[in-house]
């Protein structure tokens, strides 16, 4: 599952770069903020505030590829290269970005790791009961066995409030002169991020099921977990699997059966198959199909259409509402 670049390639590009091939903007006297997926530049706009045009914001992640599939191309190189703040999310999936960082032109730059901003906060990789396994390579550069943290820490209103003050705080070192405008954008939207955290434990509390199912992959741990949900998942967030074993629908449609469930969840980018097997192998046969948001497919497009972290938060919210009925 691990993405990598080449430490050679990454070398020759740069190259390239200190050679005077350019990057990828021109010095306008703007900050360069590059990220890596939606939610990292969706809070960068709402810390910016009405001071968006100081900065050049670039998503890289923008034709609807996921981030366990994303591979840098030569400008995306480039751009982090050069850039005064590089977000990105630091699980397995970036482990490409060592090399970059290592060969990065501007040495000042500002780096945000996701995952390491979290701290203890993080939450390793789990297998959940009648989860399908898969082998993952772990071995971490050096021969040995690493950890696997759960890349998905944005799918948590609890880690979006540490993770935008992050943000907001290294925005506020780099531009000083901004800085307390910064601090008060940042605070105003925590408050937002608050209400939508309180909104859905209520949801939660009033629950007549506290258990999610999923014929799909899973990244709603730590949402799961903020709200003290029970779930059950064909495969891993991080799973590169699409198709589910026999034993894998037959043991999901029972718990589906065992526990009432008037729902089989998906994420925004299944086709459905998996789900509606799993449905038309229950006893009922009656079971709604719903689609949680991972963001994992977001773009500029989108964003452009109205997009945001938060409406997307409270869409999942409703969706949420009726699976838990």
């Amino acid at each position: 599952m691990k993405r990598f670049i080449s430490a050679a390639l990454c070398v020759l590009i740069l190259a390239g770069v200190t050679a005077g091939c350019g990057g990828p903007t021109p010095d306008n006297g703007k900050l360069s903020i590059v990220v890596t997926i939606f939610p990292e530049y969706d809070w960068v706009m709402q810390i910016l505030g009405d001071g968006k045009d100081r900065a050049d914001v670039t998503m890289l992640l923008d034709n609807g590829v996921d981030l366990h599939s994303y591979k840098a191309t030569a400008d995306d190189i480039i751009k982090i290269s050069t850039c005064d703040m590089f977000v990105y999310v630091g699980g397995e999936s970036d482990g490409w970005v060592t090399d970059v960082l290592a060969g990065a032109k501007n040495k000042s730059m500002t780096v945000v790791n996701l995952l390491e901003a979290l701290g203890d906060d993080a939450k390793e990789e789990e297998t959940g009961e009648g989860m399908q396994e898969e082998e993952h390579d772990h071995d971490d550069g050096d021969g040995e066995e690493g950890l696997e943290y759960d890349e998905h820490v944005w799918l948590s209103l609890k880690n979006a409030e540490k993770l935008c003050r992050c943000i907001a705080g290294k925005l506020g070192v780099i531009d000083a002169e901004h800085k307390d405008e910064y601090a008060e954008n940042v605070n105003a939207y925590i408050e937002k991020l608050r209400v939508l955290d309180a909104k859905y434990a209520e949801a939660v509390a009033a629950a007549g099921k506290k258990t999610l199912l999923f014929g799909d992959r899973f990244p709603f741990r730590y949402l799961t977990d903020d709200y003290g949900l029970s779930y059950f998942a064909a495969f891993s967030g991080c799973s590169a699997e699409s198709e589910a074993s026999f034993e894998t629908v037959v043991f999901l449609a029972g718990k589906v059966d065992e526990l009432g469930l008037c729902a089989i969840m998906q994420i925004e980018s299944a086709d459905g198959k998996l789900a509606a097997t799993i449905r038309d192998t229950t006893k009922t046969k009656d079971q709604i199909i719903l689609t949680l948001d991972s963001m994992q497919s977001t773009t500029s497009a989108d964003v452009a259409d109205g997009a945001s972290y938060l409406s997307i938060m409270e869409k999942n919210l409703t969706t949420l509402k009726e699976a838990l009925k």
